[in-house]
Formats: C-alpha cells, structure tokens, sequence
C-alpha cells in the first residue's frame, strides 16, 4: 500500500532540482508507474524546470500513463514557443498516446508548427488518433513491448520488405513508423540492424525514434551505430539524446566507453543524457529488480 505521503514525498524528488539527475529520472518513473492524479499533478508542476531532457521524460511519461487528467497541462506544452523542441514534440506526441479524440483538431492545427519536428509529431499523432478511429476495439500495443507507440505495427512480417519501407523516404512517415515497430516486434539481430540503418535517414524525428526502440530491443548488433551516432557533433541532440540512452539500456562495456565519451559533452541534453543513460547502465548490469525504485530509497534511504 501507497501512502500519500509517499506520493507526495516521491514529487518533491522529482522537482527539486538540487536532486541528481538520476534520482530525479528514478521519481519520475515510480510517479508514472503509481498514476492518479496526484502523480500527474506532481509530474506536471516539472515543466518550468531548466532542463529540456527531464521535460521531454515528463510528457513521455504522461502519454503513457494515458490519462485525460494530462490533456491539459500538455496542449500548454504543446502551444508554449519557449519550451525546446524537444520538449513540444514530446507533448504531441504524447497526446496521441493517450488517444482521445478531443484533441484532433488541435494536433492538425500543430501539424504545420514552423518547428519540423513538432510538425511531423503532430502528423503522427492525427494519423494514430485516426487509425483508433477506425479500429475502434482494437489494442494499438502488441508485441513484447507494452510502450504505447506513435504508430500501431505494421501487418507485414517479411523483414526485407519492411526494411524497404522503412528506408523508403518518399512514404508517408506514418507507414515507415509502422515498419519500424514491427521490425522492433520481430526481434533479432536482422531487425536490429535493418532498424539501425534508418540513423542515416533525413528526419531527425524518424531517427531519434530508431534510437529509442534500438534501445528496447538491447540488441548489441546496433551499438557501433548508436555509439557512431552519439559521437556525431553535427547530429540534432534530440537523435543523440536517445542513442545515449539506447546505449545505456544495452548495457554493452562498448556502449560504456561511449558513454562515458560524451559524460562531460558541450551539448546539455546530450551530456545529461550520456549521465542518466550510465544510471541505466548500472542498473540493468546490477542485482535491483527495477530501476522507478522511487518508493524503495523512500522506505530504505540507507540502501
């Protein structure tokens, strides 16, 4: 059981920003796994943080916690010019995860954002809150993820052909997304590395999502392209930022030695990344059962 006070105890780790980097990222989680709308209200009052990647884990958390009761502080996300890109492309994102069609009209109007990426997000979202739409009764996660994602798999299984979609720029974003997670479904070092030759591909958001599901799949094969990636000065810090973390999810000593390259990198999110990313590492090479052990400091501070 929960207290309250636990609750309350876990948020204010969460945005105090005299708290590490990692521990903070640890609340985060544990407030995403609890729900409820004191989590949502205590993981909503982060967004006038400075930093852009505890931001962008903020609306990523929410859109799959997949309550209405963050609709709202998302579209202030969402239309706030001064939030980074990053932070703004999150924000529609997540509110296609949640899934209500309340925010249609909305998410087209964001559909041609100036911001590429917020733009091509919103896209995204509009075609994901369409295609529920007209599947209604229909599950949008398969597979052996349970991340809600901006686009359902596709029906095909030939990895070859969804390869050929994937790396096919002249398709809708929407069909190469699909592509990607059934690539991601299917598993494997083929997936992986068919997946991984989409880090060339022209959208920074089309890559920046290869890196996150490069990073679900903790598939070694992709590490030299992730760490290649990562170590790209010329690369949108967005791409880098979800690399640095693959990275520390695969949990390789190569993807180690990458991240501690970049541990001190003049890019903030990409340096902050590269330090919660070793957190992750640590953990995933450690003994601890789960990595939001928000609760379990809370109860055993001396641990």
């Amino acid at each position: 059981m929960v207290t309250e006070q636990e609750v309350e105890a876990v948020g204010q780790t969460l945005v105090d920003p005299q708290q590490p980097l990692q521990a903070r990222f640890r609340a985060l989680f544990t407030l995403r796994g609890l729900g409820g709308p004191v989590a949502i209200a205590w993981i909503s009052r982060a967004f006038d943080d400075d930093s852009a990647l505890l931001k962008h884990e903020l609306a990523y958390c929410l859109g799959q916690m997949q309550d209405r009761r963050a609709i709202p502080v998302l579209l202030d996300v969402l239309r706030d010019t001064r939030q980074e890109p990053m932070v703004r492309h999150e924000a529609g994102e997540a509110l296609g995860a949640i899934g209500d069609p309340e925010v249609l009209e909305i998410l087209k109007q964001y559909s041609t954002d100036p911001v590429v990426e917020v733009a091509e997000t919103c896209q995204l979202a509009v075609r994901r809150l369409e295609w529920l739409q007209q599947h209604s009764g229909e599950s949008a996660v398969r597979g052996p993820y349970l991340s809600v994602d901006p686009a359902p798999p596709a029906e095909e299984h030939d990895l070859g052909r969804l390869r050929e979609v994937l790396l096919d720029e002249a398709r809708p974003l929407f069909d190469r997304y699909r592509a990607m997670f059934a690539l991601r479904n299917a598993g494997g070092k083929e997936a992986a590395l068919a997946l991984a030759e989409g880090l060339r591909c022209g959208s920074a958001l089309f890559r920046h999502e290869i890196g996150y599901v490069l990073g679900q799949m903790q598939q070694e094969a992709a590490v030299p392209q992730l760490a290649a990636a990562l170590a790209r000065p010329t690369e949108n810090p967005m791409v880098r930022h979800e690399c640095a973390e693959a990275l520390g999810a695969i949990a390789r000593p190569a993807c180690l030695a990458a991240l501690r390259a970049h541990a001190a990198d003049p890019e903030r999110v990409v340096r902050e990344s590269c330090e919660v990313a070793l957190d992750m590492y640590e953990h995933e090479t450690g003994s601890a059962f789960q990595y939001a052990d928000g609760l379990e400091r809370l109860r055993s501070p001396l641990s």
